[in-house]
């Protein structure tokens, strides 16, 4: 079982409506959601833990895990508010507008945290959920806690403008869950945020040095890269009319631990010792699987059938 762990809201994406008016429309939403979502619907044995609400909009994220074929078991459900984030499209690149003071997955804490069966190999964590205590400490703790015995897998997915003003207390806490990692996702621009100017290989490999023992880059249009100690391999991104990339780095994540699930390679062992054609193979299906992403409004990754 792949355990994703962080944040759940509600995306209310710009929409027309019948009457010509600009409008918002809700979809279930959130990276670390969006990655769970997607490794159900691709095949992958999928679980979910967060902090989601008990009010209608926590409702709308319970059952959209459900219709995906996540397990729901680990939810920490409780009567605050759920996140909603506002999203603006422009050429079909996404900012967004938060709105998170005391909600349900904000206000997560240790207390909350499951007891994990064996049948859990792996937690991915991730998100904005790593930003604000006391959840962004939670997760921290939880993964301090399993990393010993199963693989961690984090993608910050670093947003700037969301971080302004905690960006000390964001890049020491990062630092720390990135060198207790075993995976490592980033963004060529996470990379250049975290490691600054140069070649993304050279870059991965200071990520490699702290301790992860993989590195997968996504490189937007151009495609995927995935970088060991001794690798590093490529996969070009497939050529699709974009309509905007919500949810495509999430998908990719999904991608790539489902394959490495298929492969039998999500143990600590495993992840220490991959080959080309089990690297070739996770980029693969993580750049296919965004690709169907991109090609659809908003977070709306592939079931396994449409790849």
């Amino acid at each position: 079982m792949i355990l994703s762990c962080g944040e759940a809201l509600i995306d209310m994406l710009p929409r027309t409506s019948t009457l010509g008016e600009a409008a918002f429309a809700p979809y279930a939403g959130g990276a670390v959601f969006n990655t769970a979502i997607a490794l159900g619907r691709l095949g992958a044995p999928s679980a979910f833990f967060s902090g989601v609400s008990n009010d209608m909009l926590g409702e709308i994220l319970a059952d959209s895990l459900t219709a995906s074929n996540v397990d729901t078991r680990y939810l920490a459900r409780s009567d605050r508010p759920t996140t909603v984030a506002f999203v603006k499209l422009v050429n079909g690149q996404a900012t967004y507008a938060f709105y998170d003071e005391a909600t349900a997955g904000r206000m997560l804490s240790t207390a909350d945290l499951p007891v994990l069966p064996a049948s859990v190999s792996t937690l991915f964590l991730g998100g904005i959920s790593l930003v604000n205590d006391p959840a962004a400490s939670t997760y921290a703790a939880l993964q301090a806690r399993e990393c010993g015995s199963r693989v961690t897998m984090i993608d910050p997915n670093i947003r700037p403008g969301f971080i302004a003003g905690k960006e000390v207390a964001y890049r020491t806490r990062i630092d720390a869950m990135v060198a207790r990692a075993d995976i490592v996702k980033l963004s060529d621009e996470d990379l250049h945020w975290l490691e600054g100017a140069g070649d993304l290989t050279a870059l991965a490999r200071t990520i490699i040095a702290k301790g992860p023992k993989v590195v997968f880059i996504t490189e937007g249009a151009k495609g995927a890269r995935a970088v060991t100690a001794t690798q590093d391999r490529f996969v070009a991104a497939q050529r699709v009319t974009v309509v905007d990339t919500v949810g495509a780095g999430d998908t990719f994540n999904a991608g790539v631990l489902a394959a490495l699930h298929q492969a039998g390679a999500l143990t600590k062992a495993g992840v220490a010792g991959l080959s080309d054609a089990t690297l070739d193979a996770a980029l693969s299906l993580g750049t296919r699987a965004a690709a169907v992403t991109v090609s659809r409004a908003g977070a709306n990754p592939p079931w396994a059938n449409e790849l």
